[in-house]
């Protein structure tokens, strides 16, 4: 009977020897596997951290860029309305210069005469054109037509 319970110690002690072996084991690989995915969480938050700097750069050149287009379209604007002012600048100048311009107010009564169904000999003598100019209106007018 000693011998039988020194048997069922032994095999006992050597069951629990090789639980606690096992379990050792499975520590150590369990120890390397939290290692190995401390390392990837480290490497994923590094990148994160360049991620978000580099997010945080793009944000400040569009800022950046953003408010250069709205100072060109400010500039647009500004450029837009001074050239209308000038093109009405301009307008006006030619009116008056028209309306001062004898040699303006000529071809303007030529051009009424054509309109009105003058012919070419009649236009040379009221408007004292020469023949290839009172030529060249009639013809105008013509193509016009």
């Amino acid at each position: 009977m000693w011998l039988s319970l020194a048997i069922q110690t032994a095999l006992l002690l050597l069951i629990a020897v090789a639980i606690i072996w096992w379990l050792k084991a499975q520590q150590r690989q369990w120890l390397q596997q939290q290692a190995q995915l401390e390392q990837r969480l480290e490497y994923s938050a590094q990148q994160l951290a360049q991620s978000q700097l580099e997010v945080q750069e793009l944000r400040s050149g569009l800022i950046g860029v953003g408010q250069r287009v709205l100072q060109l379209d400010a500039s647009l604007g500004q450029l837009g309305d001074n050239l209308s002012q000038s093109l009405k600048q301009l307008e006006e100048k030619q009116q008056a210069m028209e309306l001062t311009d004898p040699e303006s107010k000529i071809y303007s009564r030529a051009m009424k005469m054509v309109q009105l169904g003058a012919d070419l000999d009649e236009i040379m003598r009221e408007c004292e054109l020469p023949r290839a100019e009172a030529e060249l209106l009639f013809n105008l007018h013509q193509a016009k037509s």
